[in-house]
């Protein structure tokens, strides 16, 4: 026996779609569709945040190429430094008055240390990193990035607010506004002076999401970096006498 329905081209299941189709949605429906649609758009907006956000895919093309400018500035110098050694070693090895050669290089090497050790003042093309922190908001770890980005981009001598950074300097909180720089006590704004070539150095602290943002995000605080052709690095740093190594004796 056939289904009247099915005879008339329209089987109960077909009924049943029709019928709903052509049913008014109660408020419930309504209510579920809205959170669905609530959803989707949520997880679209999701999606396209986070594929469009953070690292260097953010970051605009002026940023990028001076980035990329940052890096070769970095691996020249360091290449120049290969070859200035290079040839250091080979004057000492080949070159006549191998004494005198190597008295002058052992001058040369005390200045550099000096300067390294903090024991001798120093002076030339750089930056000065001034961070205004009226609220006390920037803290300890945030001026150690700004230390380590600038040592990272050639940074020869340093200091920070008249205390000399070395390469065992601790910066910590002092609980409420300031820092204690190697048992000094310092407290904002911070100035943050570095000899080194300056526009790598500008471009260190400038990179997104770097020292420059960070300071600027805080509550009230505000970052500048101001090149110079001559920074000063006065503050003189005590050498202590080592407790447990020796000098090897001399063959």
């Amino acid at each position: 026996m056939t289904d009247p329905d099915e005879q008339g081209g329209l089987s109960t299941h077909g009924r049943r779609l029709l019928s709903a189709l052509r049913s008014s949605p109660t408020r419930g429906q309504l209510a579920v569709a809205a959170l669905c649609g609530l959803l989707a758009f949520a997880l679209v907006t999701q999606v396209h945040a986070t594929s469009s956000s953070g690292g260097l895919q953010a970051a605009r093309v002026d940023d990028l190429l001076g980035i990329l400018s940052d890096l070769d500035n970095r691996g020249d110098r360091l290449r120049a430094e290969i070859g200035d050694l290079q040839v250091r070693e080979q004057r000492l090895r080949n070159g006549s008055g191998q004494s005198a050669a190597a008295l002058r290089e052992a001058r040369d090497r005390l200045r550099v240390l000096g300067v390294l050790t903090g024991t001798v003042a120093a002076r030339g093309p750089g930056i000065v990193l001034v961070v205004d922190d009226p609220r006390g908001q920037v803290r300890a770890d945030t001026l150690v990035d700004a230390i380590e980005e600038l040592r990272d981009a050639g940074a020869e001598a340093m200091q920070l607010s008249g205390v000399r950074v070395v390469a065992d300097t601790a910066i910590v909180d002092a609980g409420g506004s300031g820092v204690v720089v190697d048992g000094h006590r310092v407290a904002p704004p911070y100035r943050l002076a570095a000899i080194g070539d300056r526009r790598t150095l500008a471009g260190a602290l400038g990179i997104p999401g770097g020292v420059l943002d960070t300071v600027d995000g805080q509550s009230g605080a505000h970052a500048t970096v101001v090149p110079s052709p001559v920074v000063t690095v006065g503050a003189l740093r005590p050498l202590e006498q080592p407790r447990y190594a020796r000098p090897t004796p001399s063959p």
